[in-house]
């Protein structure tokens, strides 16, 4: 048996002692919902629910707490937020939430990255979902200011157009947070890391409202943990690498050759963010030589074995363009 949380093994169904910790404050909840998803019978409940809640998004999610030891799904006080198989035209949608859980441990796990406590979860029906414990909401209940990066530069589909979340560059977001966040150096560099992790793992709809800044007890603003990471080739295999440009009017040299990112790339996009390029070089090297670590949580999720091995193929191919030299080395005849 492993965790539903952080794949460690356990001698039963269900969370290890951290996970049950982390996601519910200690209480023993079971890893299986009390009622079905969606798709069956109580379909009227999710509507009601649904037209109640404005969590803003393209995949339905559902507002949950918690009630004595059982998870419930809820129009006020949410602490969590649930989101089942999601429906459209992508492939492998059936593996959304495995995906998504996996693709989020892993940046918790292996890389340094804060994400809220999530788990897998199962429907009555054993159908999955994905589970996430809301960051915005304090111990009292009350929440923090929190405003994502389309709302700080004023992005908005009436201003702009109907893909607004495409409008910056990931240069211009590192400006605002220059601008918004007092403790910038340590804040950049977190936002360097996951921008990197996004590309390695080919999460290619990191958009601006993808990333965002809450108000810590103190009164400053630090970014929110990491949400939404996902593997999203393995549901739309030709899309483009990266949901914005890097730098905001150019590409480098390193990039027009091949055509996608290389080191070289995000060796640059230090350079703009003011990262001193030893800190630069330290965090691309944090992703060299993983792969054995890597592979053994991808082995241990819960994506089916197909998935799996996809997986491994789409970041190893995103390494390899990480290792590639600028200028390419010439080979003697």
């Amino acid at each position: 048996m492993i965790c539903h949380g952080c794949f460690k093994e356990i001698d039963r169904a269900g969370y290890c002692k951290k996970c049950l910790a982390d996601l519910f404050n200690g209480k023993k909840v079971d890893h299986i919902l009390p009622f079905n998803s969606p798709f069956k019978e109580e379909s009227d409940l999710y509507r009601d629910l649904t037209k109640k809640m404005s969590i803003s998004g393209v995949q339905v999610k559902y507002s949950m707490r918690l009630q004595d030891n059982k998870l419930i799904l809820t129009d006020t006080a949410g602490q969590y937020l649930l989101k089942p198989i999601p429906s459209g035209q992508f492939k492998n949608l059936d593996q959304a939430p495995a995906n998504e859980h996996l693709t989020m441990q892993l940046a918790r796990q292996l890389f340094k990255i804060t994400v809220p406590a999530n788990a897998i979860v199962y429907f009555n029906d054993r159908t999955p979902a994905y589970l996430v414990k809301r960051f915005d909401v304090k111990a009292d209940g009350t929440k923090s200011q929190q405003e994502d990066f389309a709302q700080i530069a004023q992005l908005t589909e009436e201003t702009h157009s109907k893909n607004f979340k495409y409008d910056l560059s990931y240069q211009e977001i590192g400006e605002l947070i220059k601008l918004h966040i007092s403790m910038y150096p340590i804040e950049i560099e977190k936002f360097f890391r996951l921008v990197l992790f996004n590309y390695v793992f080919s999460n290619g709809d990191a958009h601006v409202k993808n990333f965002s800044i809450i108000q810590i007890d103190e009164g400053d603003y630090i970014l929110s943990p990491a949400y939404d990471l996902l593997c999203t080739r393995i549901h739309s295999p030709n899309e483009s690498d990266m949901a914005l440009m890097l730098l905001k009017e150019r590409f480098t040299m390193a990039y027009d050759a091949p055509g996608f990112c290389t080191g070289e790339d995000f060796l640059e996009f230090g350079r703009v963010l003011e990262i001193k390029e030893s800190r630069v070089n330290k965090m691309i090297n944090e992703f060299i030589g993983r792969d054995d670590a890597i592979d053994s949580l991808i082995d241990k999720s819960f994506l089916e074995n197909q998935i799996k091995a996809d997986y491994k193929r789409y970041y190893k191919d995103r390494l390899k363009r990480m290792s590639m030299e600028w200028p390419p080395v010439k080979m003697e005849k």
